[in-house]
């Protein structure tokens, strides 16, 4: 069981998610405002915060960011908009996920279990180091280099470059990556994926036009190369 933090304001979009969500097993605790929910975070500790951006004291990349400033805890944020650019804005603003307005607490609690997977002492921290050509993936430390210097991922980024590590010259479907990097075995937008895709490659120093690691199969997916194997 987790506990979890929910910060909504609009009690139509609260009340069924916090009884989805205890029904699937979790212990909720809801706030209604940026402040309260803050307070509430640093208090109780839960293992994971829900967060709306829309709030009425205070934006919510706002909250985020003073969050993040004195916690790890995991948060993913929910959303009205999903343009690649409000996307990036919350990653980068320290999210671990989101989930685009409308959504059910069952796809909620999907990323939830997903998130709180990727923490301390996940089946990842048994895996070997993965070297391919210039890139080191350690999934014990969650640490990634790329021809000797550092390289910093998100959770998801990090997911999501090990996941195709771990079929190196495949080509993976952007609905494998759903399944098995999102936990959405149901199906959902290929545009997460091509959003987390686009922010991977910018951190590796390449872009789909012209790419090193990760080339696009037009229709199908992508694959993780060594530079050298490419073509």
């Amino acid at each position: 069981m987790a506990r979890l933090l929910l910060i909504e304001d609009d009690l139509t979009i609260r009340t069924p998610l916090v009884r989805g969500l205890r029904e699937r097993g979790h212990a909720v605790a809801a706030a209604s405002t940026a402040m309260t929910g803050l307070r509430d975070a640093l208090d109780d500790r839960p293992d994971l915060v829900v967060l709306d951006l829309g709030l009425p004291d205070l934006d919510g990349r706002e909250l985020l960011r003073m969050l993040r400033a004195v916690s790890a805890v995991p948060v993913i944020v929910a959303t009205a908009r999903d343009d690649e650019t409000e996307i990036v804005r919350v990653l980068d603003a320290g999210a671990d996920d989101y989930v685009v307005k409308p959504f059910t607490a069952a796809q909620l609690d999907a990323r939830v279990r997903a998130v709180l997977r990727r923490g301390p002492g996940g089946i990842a921290d048994a895996d070997p180091t993965m070297v391919i050509g210039g890139l080191r993936i350690d999934p014990r430390s969650r640490q990634v280099s790329l021809d000797g210097e550092p390289v910093e991922l998100t959770p998801r980024e990090f997911d999501l470059l090990r996941h195709l590590a771990t079929r190196v010259g495949e080509v993976v479907t952007k609905r494998e990556l759903l399944t098995e990097v999102w936990q959405i075995p149901y199906g959902g937008a290929d545009k997460t994926v091509d959003v987390h895709l686009s922010w991977l490659r910018r951190k590796l120093g390449e872009s789909a036009q012209q790419p090193r690691y990760l080339h696009t199969v037009r229709g199908v997916g992508v694959r993780l190369v060594v530079p050298e194997a490419a073509g």
